[in-house]
Protein backbone atom coordinates (compact mmCIF):
# COMPACT_ATOMS: atom_id res chain seq x y z
CA UNK A 1 0.00 0.00 0.00
CA UNK A 2 1.49 3.69 -0.75
CA UNK A 3 0.20 6.75 1.23
CA UNK A 4 0.20 10.37 -0.90
CA UNK A 5 -1.12 13.04 -0.40
CA UNK A 6 -0.33 17.13 0.88
CA UNK A 7 2.32 18.38 3.53
CA UNK A 8 0.61 17.77 7.16
CA UNK A 9 -2.54 15.71 5.87
CA UNK A 10 -1.66 13.04 7.96
CA UNK A 11 0.22 10.71 5.70
CA UNK A 12 2.53 10.01 9.20
CA UNK A 13 -1.22 9.21 11.53
CA UNK A 14 -1.93 6.86 8.61
CA UNK A 15 1.02 5.25 9.10
CA UNK A 16 0.99 4.20 12.43
CA UNK A 17 -2.14 2.92 12.33
CA UNK A 18 -1.28 0.61 9.55
CA UNK A 19 1.67 -0.48 11.71
CA UNK A 20 -0.18 -0.98 14.47
CA UNK A 21 -2.50 -3.66 12.31
CA UNK A 22 1.20 -5.04 11.37
CA UNK A 23 1.95 -3.65 8.35
CA UNK A 24 5.89 -2.84 8.15
CA UNK A 25 6.13 1.01 7.15
CA UNK A 26 8.71 2.82 4.47
CA UNK A 27 9.20 6.57 3.64
CA UNK A 28 10.39 7.35 0.83
CA UNK A 29 11.04 10.59 2.59
CA UNK A 30 13.62 8.38 4.68
CA UNK A 31 15.26 7.93 1.27
CA UNK A 32 15.77 11.89 0.54
CA UNK A 33 16.74 12.30 4.35
CA UNK A 34 19.43 9.50 4.27
CA UNK A 35 20.73 11.09 1.21
CA UNK A 36 20.74 14.64 2.40
CA UNK A 37 22.91 13.38 5.42
CA UNK A 38 25.66 11.77 3.30
CA UNK A 39 25.74 15.11 1.32
CA UNK A 40 25.99 17.49 4.55
CA UNK A 41 22.57 18.70 4.16
CA UNK A 42 20.08 19.37 6.83
CA UNK A 43 16.53 17.80 7.00
CA UNK A 44 14.76 21.35 6.26
CA UNK A 45 12.28 20.65 3.55
CA UNK A 46 13.58 23.13 1.19
CA UNK A 47 16.94 21.10 1.35
CA UNK A 48 14.53 17.03 1.12
CA UNK A 49 12.77 18.69 -1.83
CA UNK A 50 15.74 19.66 -4.12
CA UNK A 51 17.64 16.36 -2.67
CA UNK A 52 14.76 14.34 -3.75
CA UNK A 53 14.67 15.99 -7.28
CA UNK A 54 18.48 15.70 -7.57
CA UNK A 55 17.70 11.32 -7.07
CA UNK A 56 14.57 11.53 -10.08
CA UNK A 57 16.51 13.87 -12.16
CA UNK A 58 19.79 11.25 -11.94
CA UNK A 59 17.62 7.79 -11.46
CA UNK A 60 13.94 8.70 -13.05
CA UNK A 61 10.90 9.98 -11.51
CA UNK A 62 10.45 6.51 -9.89
CA UNK A 63 14.04 6.35 -8.50
CA UNK A 64 13.04 6.90 -4.74
CA UNK A 65 10.55 3.64 -5.05
CA UNK A 66 13.09 2.04 -7.21
CA UNK A 67 15.35 1.95 -3.71
CA UNK A 68 12.87 0.85 -1.40
CA UNK A 69 11.24 -2.11 -3.68
CA UNK A 70 13.81 -4.74 -3.00
CA UNK A 71 12.97 -4.62 0.86
CA UNK A 72 9.38 -4.60 1.14
CA UNK A 73 7.94 -7.87 2.12
CA UNK A 74 3.94 -9.10 3.19
CA UNK A 75 2.11 -6.36 4.63
CA UNK A 76 4.07 -3.75 4.02
CA UNK A 77 3.02 0.57 3.45
CA UNK A 78 5.28 3.17 1.61
CA UNK A 79 5.13 6.31 2.78
CA UNK A 80 5.40 9.93 1.30
CA UNK A 81 4.98 9.15 -2.71
CA UNK A 82 5.12 12.27 -4.05
CA UNK A 83 5.67 11.95 -7.92
CA UNK A 84 3.53 9.89 -10.49
CA UNK A 85 7.08 7.81 -11.39
CA UNK A 86 7.04 6.44 -7.79
CA UNK A 87 3.33 5.30 -8.19
CA UNK A 88 4.55 3.41 -11.80
CA UNK A 89 7.19 1.67 -10.12
CA UNK A 90 5.21 0.71 -6.61
CA UNK A 91 2.32 -0.73 -9.13
CA UNK A 92 4.55 -3.16 -10.91
CA UNK A 93 3.63 -5.08 -7.31
CA UNK A 94 0.78 -7.37 -7.15
CA UNK A 95 -2.21 -6.00 -5.11
CA UNK A 96 -0.55 -2.48 -4.88
CA UNK A 97 -3.18 0.13 -3.28
CA UNK A 98 -2.75 3.86 -3.30
CA UNK A 99 -4.32 5.21 -0.77
CA UNK A 100 -4.42 9.63 -0.84
CA UNK A 101 -4.94 11.47 2.77
CA UNK A 102 -6.05 15.21 2.48
CA UNK A 103 -7.15 18.05 4.61
CA UNK A 104 -8.02 21.75 3.87
CA UNK A 105 -5.05 23.84 3.91
CA UNK A 106 -5.86 26.06 6.56
CA UNK A 107 -6.24 22.66 9.13
CA UNK A 108 -3.01 21.25 7.48
CA UNK A 109 -1.29 25.02 8.27
CA UNK A 110 -2.29 24.28 11.92
CA UNK A 111 -0.61 20.97 11.90
CA UNK A 112 2.47 21.94 10.84
CA UNK A 113 2.93 24.27 12.92
CA UNK A 114 2.35 22.22 16.06
CA UNK A 115 4.61 19.23 14.78
CA UNK A 116 7.30 21.99 14.25
CA UNK A 117 9.35 21.02 11.36
CA UNK A 118 11.99 22.84 10.09
CA UNK A 119 10.62 24.73 6.49
CA UNK A 120 7.21 24.10 6.83
CA UNK A 121 6.55 28.14 6.72
CA UNK A 122 5.59 30.69 9.76
CA UNK A 123 2.57 31.88 7.72
CA UNK A 124 -0.68 30.03 6.37
CA UNK A 125 0.62 32.62 3.15
CA UNK A 126 4.07 31.12 3.45
CA UNK A 127 2.99 27.38 3.90
CA UNK A 128 0.87 28.14 0.38
CA UNK A 129 3.70 29.22 -1.68
CA UNK A 130 5.58 26.21 -0.01
CA UNK A 131 2.81 24.14 -1.36
CA UNK A 132 2.64 25.61 -4.79
CA UNK A 133 6.04 24.90 -5.36
CA UNK A 134 5.36 21.28 -4.67
CA UNK A 135 2.73 20.96 -7.30
CA UNK A 136 5.40 21.26 -9.95
CA UNK A 137 4.99 19.27 -13.52
CA UNK A 138 8.71 18.78 -14.61
CA UNK A 139 9.19 14.99 -14.56
CA UNK A 140 11.23 14.85 -11.58
CA UNK A 141 9.78 17.57 -9.28
CA UNK A 142 7.12 16.83 -6.22
CA UNK A 143 3.82 16.52 -8.22
CA UNK A 144 1.24 15.68 -5.34
CA UNK A 145 -2.18 17.24 -6.98
CA UNK A 146 -1.42 14.41 -10.04
CA UNK A 147 0.11 11.83 -7.41
CA UNK A 148 -3.43 12.76 -5.35
CA UNK A 149 -4.95 12.26 -8.47
CA UNK A 150 -4.14 8.63 -9.32
CA UNK A 151 -5.25 7.70 -5.30
CA UNK A 152 -7.33 4.53 -5.35
CA UNK A 153 -9.36 6.09 -2.73
CA UNK A 154 -8.97 9.42 -1.35
CA UNK A 155 -9.57 9.63 3.05
CA UNK A 156 -10.66 12.99 4.33
CA UNK A 157 -8.79 13.94 7.54
CA UNK A 158 -10.36 16.83 8.26
CA UNK A 159 -11.81 15.49 11.55
CA UNK A 160 -10.22 13.61 14.74
CA UNK A 161 -7.76 10.97 15.00
CA UNK A 162 -10.03 8.30 15.87
CA UNK A 163 -12.25 10.09 12.55
CA UNK A 164 -9.24 8.75 10.38
CA UNK A 165 -8.52 5.95 11.69
CA UNK A 166 -12.52 4.90 10.96
CA UNK A 167 -12.40 6.29 7.60
CA UNK A 168 -8.81 4.97 6.86
CA UNK A 169 -10.57 1.10 7.91
CA UNK A 170 -13.68 2.42 5.25
CA UNK A 171 -11.74 3.04 2.57
CA UNK A 172 -9.58 -0.45 2.57
CA UNK A 173 -12.78 -1.85 3.33
CA UNK A 174 -14.26 -0.40 -0.33
CA UNK A 175 -10.87 -1.92 -1.66
CA UNK A 176 -10.93 -5.31 -0.33
CA UNK A 177 -8.69 -4.85 2.30
CA UNK A 178 -9.84 -5.92 5.97
CA UNK A 179 -8.16 -4.52 9.08
CA UNK A 180 -8.72 -6.62 12.18
CA UNK A 181 -10.58 -5.36 15.09
CA UNK A 182 -8.48 -3.48 17.30
CA UNK A 183 -4.99 -3.53 16.58
CA UNK A 184 -2.14 -6.03 16.77
CA UNK A 185 0.41 -3.50 18.67
CA UNK A 186 -0.29 -0.73 20.62
CA UNK A 187 -0.05 2.96 19.14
Amino acid sequence: MGLTGPNASGKGEVAKFLAAHGFQVYSLSDVVRREATRIGLDHGRDNLIRVGVRLRARGGPGALAGRILPRLRGQAVVDSIRNPGEVAVLRRLPRFLLLGVDAPQALRFERSLRRGRIGDGATLEEFARKEARENSTTEAGQQLQATLAMADCVVDNDSTLDALHARVRAALERCGITLPNGSQKRL
